[in-house]
């Protein structure tokens, strides 16, 4: 039996796709009929160039009725991508096209009606990445569920009964013995970043996008860009600068003494918002040169520790030197405190000694 390429995957069976690049640069793509002439011997029989024309004559000459129209998973990526991606928040529309991208690979030519437990079982067995093949396949999983509400497919979710991928939680704690050499490499725009996103205990993306006018005499507003959760941190405690307070006083006459007027806190020396791009910039730039100066100083294991601190652990950072677990919890915005446990508590419970 002839194995079918997957360029012919979504034809009706003995049909066949041509594609032929012409001088002008364009493609042409041709119809054929896998058929045999008078002699027995194989021939390809022209179906036009027309899908739809190409499929009635097919089933001419294969005796079958006209096949209903197979709609590929590549068609529904794209309407996906087009109307659902747009609605969600920025980072997780960037999530979403990284995942597309390596669906796509699989699963593009692929009939929406023809997968199978089995296929996404073996997706998911094959992909290297394996936490990311998990949200790989919850992703799979929506775009089914959306289908089936447009009304493209009523097969049950293929994505429904298969298991995933076992998830180790990243369990790097960044001590004062790697945090103090990168603050002390970083320039002053990157240390604020630091400092906020340690003192609010929030997402790199959260902590350099706050503005002036987040800014009351008593609270800092957060607006989560990942889960839209609002919270509003505390400046002031019984008429006392909290830890934030005092910095955020700090970063205000810094910033009125060299004459910054744009209302993001977090700018450089020019008064310029810190993006994501140039948080990373800096932050590579810091950590790399204090990993070079431990392996200067003959400490090979703190370089090799540096190299892994990145900037999105300072937020379990701050949750897990947060003594009250409800406390920890409340800041990160998370709605159990199993998540703060599970996943962003680093370092062990403080207990007692026996005696």
């Amino acid at each position: 039996m002839r194995i079918r390429s997957a360029a012919n995957r979504d034809l009706p069976p003995r049909m066949l796709r041509r594609v032929r690049k012409l001088k002008s640069g364009k493609s042409w793509i041709g119809y054929y009929y896998d058929g045999k002439d008078e002699n027995g011997k194989r021939r390809e029989i022209p179906l036009g160039t027309d899908l739809d024309e190409a499929k009635a004559e097919w089933a001419r000459l294969d005796r079958k009725a006209v096949p209903k129209s197979i709609k590929l998973l590549a068609d529904v990526f794209d309407r996906y991508a087009l109307e659902i991606i747009p609605g969600k928040s920025l980072r997780t529309q960037r999530d979403n096209r990284a995942e597309l991208t390596q669906l796509r690979k699989a699963f593009d030519v692929v009939p929406i009606d023809l997968v199978t437990p089995q296929m996404v079982a073996q997706y998911r067995d094959k992909r290297s990445a394996k936490t990311r093949g998990n949200r790989e396949i919850a992703l799979l999983s929506h775009v089914y569920t959306i289908a089936r509400e447009w009304g493209i497919t009523s097969i049950a979710n293929p994505c429904a009964m298969v298991r995933r991928n076992r998830e180790v939680p990243r369990d790097y704690y960044a001590g004062d013995d790697v945090w103090k050499p990168v603050y002390e490499q970083a320039a002053q725009d990157l240390r604020d970043a630091m400092d906020m996103a340690y003192l609010t205990g929030q997402r790199p993306s959260d902590a350099i996008k706050v503005t002036l006018g987040d800014i009351s005499e008593e609270y800092l507003f957060v607006g989560q860009g990942k889960t839209q959760k609002r919270l509003r941190i505390r400046l002031m405690v019984d008429g006392a600068a909290t830890g934030l307070g005092s910095f955020i006083d700090g970063l205000m006459e810094r910033r009125a003494l060299k004459g910054i007027k744009n209302s993001a806190l977090i700018t450089n020396e020019s008064g310029l918002r810190m993006s994501y791009p140039m948080l990373r910039n800096r932050w590579d730039e810091a950590r790399a040169k204090a990993a070079a100066l431990a392996d200067e100083n003959g400490d090979s294991a703190l370089a090799a520790k540096i190299r892994g601190f990145r900037f999105a652990d300072i937020r379990p950072k701050a949750a897990s030197e947060i003594e009250d677990i409800t406390h920890a919890s409340r800041l990160l915005g998370h709605s159990k405190e199993s998540m703060t446990k599970q996943v962003y508590r680093r370092v062990g419970e403080i207990v007692r000694p026996t005696k």
